[in-house]
């Protein structure tokens, strides 16, 4: 080994945790029991990471409010909202235990809203079947983080902020090792070494310019993974929020919770028209997110936008101390960020980029990946929301399956006599890797490689597609691809944004080429995936899910068939709740 590499600041731990957000945090504190050591890594500061945006709920059928809910209707209306190419295994897991998992944050300090009675309240929220949403105001997300990160330091886990993970490290029989980073402030290296790694690093809603996603959503565990040979499916599955901020220009693509239209926001165009009653007449405003986003782009088109491109929101008629008691922080965000009084006005609002439900190829039963020893959870895995994510599930989804990888990784590390060793030569050559934009002169500039990526992916892989506009945007891509491998950087790794920069927007072109061939792949509209020349969805494509890997490429596996016992609740055509509240007002 070389005196570099020697000296190198190195950790050892059974679990390590890449992501500090709720998935990372939720699988750490699995894995923490007595006699098993595990880290976490977080690219920001912790109760920074990005599930503080999540604002309206966690979706979970207690059936508190609306009696007829249960696991079965949650689970009808999760493979229907996601066009079934969802994986039933994960969306029947997923709806039997999100109601534990609620609680059980609950136990841990989580404070939520109260009916009348004392129970949890809950919601409505597009698509869902039910008042389903569990929540604190509209501040839900944040509680779910406060909760888990108190819950993570009142046990023995070893915690790193503010470091960028640049490889994931294999042994010589391709199990994980480890990973190789560095600590942002300073740029110094560090290595760690772990039996079990868990990739909790969320989505890639950065590759858009219009994103309701914070600075850390870049896709660097997604790229991470799918470098190191993991599968990545369901990547041309982007959800697109039907509700951001418009205006002003620096606050444009922001969160308008789903929360207002939960609590009665209706949705209008520049014409006074409430336009939902022509696209989806039962369902409106809570229609699902795809159909909403799709709605709202189609009025724009037709001219019939508001003065800075979107629709118009409008709760004013519920009351002043309803909004402000139940949207709070809506009331505040607009008020600040837009000088709007939410109470006593309408306000804009457009789609925005908001959620990737493709990523990291994941079983099950222990979030595990095609790499012995890597799991991943959260939005960085796919698998439970197809082609669609219904509100409030993403939060959900934290808590069951980042559990489950804890779990998983837990129960491999203890398989495991010792971390496998990690080649010393592989580390020099990333470490020279990570050092050469320094040693690039006159270069390209990396703010403004990103800069371009998201002018590609907003006109040639958005909200509406075709084969053509695909086809001239991949092209575009590979010639940016080409362009960012002389990206260049000055100054000292001390602090250097420009620096951070570069592994980011690498991470992002990686993913981006994932998503154009994905969707080229998917000749059809399903979802979030809306293609012009392929208007329809259809039978046939609903039969695949579409994989890729670094060594094969795009290859179209089927969708794993449900039995006959979870068949049967789709046969009537209606959510098995919604059924039995109908049979039950017949015979009344």
């Amino acid at each position: 080994m070389s005196t570099q590499v020697a000296t190198l600041e190195s950790h050892t731990f059974d679990v390590l945790v890449i992501g500090s957000g709720g998935a990372g945090l939720r699988a750490a504190v699995q894995a923490s029991v007595p006699g098993v050591s595990v880290g976490i890594i977080g690219k920001s500061l912790l109760g920074k990471a990005h599930t503080v945006m999540a604002e309206g709920g966690v979706a979970a059928s207690f059936g508190n409010v609306d009696r007829w809910d249960g696991w079965e209707t949650h689970f009808y209306d999760t493979m229907r909202s996601g066009h079934f190419i969802n994986d039933y295994r994960i969306a029947e897991k997923f709806a039997h235990e999100a109601t534990e998992r609620v609680l059980e944050l609950e136990e841990w300090g989580a404070v939520f809203d109260r009916t009348p009675d004392g129970k949890i309240m809950q919601r409505p929220f597009g698509a869902h079947s039910f008042r389903r949403l569990a929540h604190i105001g509209d501040r839900t997300g944040m509680e779910l983080l406060r909760t888990l990160q108190y819950k993570a330091i009142s046990q023995d886990i070893e915690i790193f902020q503010e470091v960028t993970v640049t490889k994931l490290l294999k042994d010589e029989a391709g199990r994980i090792a480890g990973a190789l980073a560095y600590y942002r402030a300073t740029g110094d290296f560090v290595l760690f070494r772990a039996k079990a790694v868990v990739l909790a690093t969320g989505g890639w809603g950065k590759l858009y310019k219009v994103t309701s996603n914070s600075w850390e959503s870049t896709g660097d565990g997604g790229a991470l993974a799918y470098r190191a040979g993991a599968e990545m499916m369901d990547m041309e599955m982007v959800q697109f929020h039907p509700t951001g901020m418009v205006w002003p220009p620096g606050v444009r693509g922001l969160l308008v919770t789903e929360g207002v239209r939960g609590e009665g926001g209706l949705l209008y165009n520049s014409e006074g028209e409430r336009f939902m009653l022509q696209y989806d007449p039962e369902r409106k405003e809570l229609s699902s997110r795809d159909v909403v986003a799709r709605s709202i782009f189609k009025e724009v088109q037709a001219g019939r936008g508001t003065p800075h491109g979107g629709a118009w929101l409008d709760i004013t008629h519920k009351g002043p101390e309803f909004i402000k008691r139940k949207l709070p922080g809506m009331y505040e965000q607009y008020l600040t960020l837009a000088d709007v009084d939410i109470t006593k006005e309408k306000f804009e609002v457009a789609p925005t980029c908001h959620y990737t439900m493709g990523g990291v190829r994941a079983e099950a039963e222990t979030c595990a990946t095609n790499i012995p020893g890597l799991f991943a959870a959260g939005e960085v895995a796919c698998g439970l929301h197809g082609a669609n994510r219904l509100g409030g599930n993403s939060l959900a989804d934290l808590l069951v399956f980042g559990r489950r990888a804890g779990e998983g990784a837990l129960a491999y590390a203890r398989d495991v006599a010792e971390a496998s060793s990690v080649n010393a030569q592989e580390i020099e050559t990333e470490m020279a890797r990570v050092m050469a934009p320094f040693s690039v002169s006159h270069g390209e500039n990396p703010f403004e490689i990103h800069e371009e990526l998201q002018d590609i992916m907003s006109a040639h892989a958005g909200i509406v597609r075709s084969g053509p506009d695909l086809e001239k945007g991949l092209a575009k891509l590979q010639a940016l691809t080409d362009r960012a491998t002389n990206m260049a950087v000055s100054g000292s790794r001390v602090y250097n944004p420009g620096w951070h920069a570069v592994f980011d927007v690498q991470s992002m072109l990686a993913l981006a080429e994932l998503i154009f061939r994905g969707a080229l792949a998917r000749q059809e509209s399903r979802g979030a995936h809306w293609r012009t020349d392929y208007p329809d969805e259809l039978p046939e494509m609903g039969q695949w899910n579409f994989v890729q890997s670094i060594d094969e490429g795009v290859q179209a596996v089927p969708v794993p068939q449900m039995p006959k016992e979870l068949s049967r609740l789709f046969e009537r055509g209606m959510a098995p709740g919604a059924w039995t509240k109908q049979q039950e007002g017949k015979e009344n």
